[in-house]
């Protein structure tokens, strides 16, 4: 059995379960949290987040890029979003590659080398920091007055704000 056999199987098992309003693509709290892609974080849980009430974007780093914005742009302008919280994390897999490395790596392997940025960082403070900046200075972004960072230990759950 594959591992989306697996999945797909407990989908069936579990059924209609899962709290919150399903009935609009607008989410009730006016929230977008963009985070990373890494499965130690359970964004509902550590939220308490019901099913409608926050868009959840993910990438690797939980980084602010081009895409990111694109999805932003459309959370606000189109379904009512207002707030933005970024959270990355301690141990973070970005954190322990370099751009040009990963690069390299990436060119060797397939004859091409990539075009966007890995986004690779040493500090993770630094990179929410830059991530809350890009999304304050976007243009695409009609609401960039409330905009807070975080970094989530993945080792304690707790959360530290960015200043």
């Amino acid at each position: 059995m594959t591992s989306i056999d697996v999945l797909l199987k407990r989908n069936q098992e579990l059924g209609d379960v899962t709290p919150g309003d399903r009935s609009s693509p607008r989410p009730s709290l006016q929230v977008a949290v963009l985070t990373c892609m890494d499965a130690r974080i359970r964004v509902f849980e550590i939220f308490g987040l019901l099913q409608g009430e926050s868009h959840v974007l993910r990438n690797a780093g939980g980084v602010v890029t081009d895409d990111m914005i694109r999805s932003l742009a459309l959370s606000q302008r189109k379904l009512g979003t207002r707030e933005v919280l970024i959270v990355q994390h301690t141990e973070c897999g970005l954190s322990m590659v370099t751009e040009d490395d990963f690069k390299d790596e990436l060119e060797e392997a397939s004859g091409l080398r990539p075009t966007w940025a890995v986004e690779a960082f040493r500090e993770v403070e630094d990179s929410v920091r830059r991530s809350v900046q890009r999304v304050r200075r976007s243009d695409f972004l009609p609401h960039t007055d409330n905009v807070r960072g975080f970094v989530y230990d993945v080792k304690t759950g707790h959360l530290s704000e960015v200043a």
